[in-house]
């Protein structure tokens, strides 16, 4: 896979530093990135969510005392793995995607599958 990258100037030494991420996103494309982004997080902490769930079942207000440890324990996952790191992971897994469908795409077109008329 080959990478882009866009290099960006460093406002305290002037120099220029490479961009892991490709040019900006549309909103649509960027909200695609976050729900990778999110259902990432939500994967890596789904025993901690999964406990605040059993815990808070049945429950309306009383949740809020009664299950503070584990939605601490929850958050503090959350919290742990929601970070610009991971933010990069998943922007990079969306490009990585999208060029996954193009390709798919491309050899469906040729094999005849899809029309090449493009709207």
């Amino acid at each position: 896979m080959a990478h882009t990258y866009v290099f960006q100037k460093d406002a305290a030494s002037k120099d220029v530093l490479p961009s892991r991420n490709p040019l900006p996103l549309s909103a649509t494309q960027e909200a695609q990135v976050r729900d990778i982004y999110y259902a990432r997080v939500r994967g890596l902490c789904a025993a901690e969510i999964k406990a605040f769930a059993e815990c808070a079942k049945n429950r309306t207000i009383s949740a809020n005392w009664k299950c503070k440890a584990q939605r601490g324990q929850m958050n503090t996952c959350m919290v742990s793995h929601a970070t610009q790191e991971e933010l990069d992971r998943a922007r990079e897994d969306w490009f990585r995607l999208r060029l996954e469908k193009q390709r798919l795409r491309r050899e469906a077109r040729e094999r005849g599958e899809i029309p090449t008329v493009r709207l």
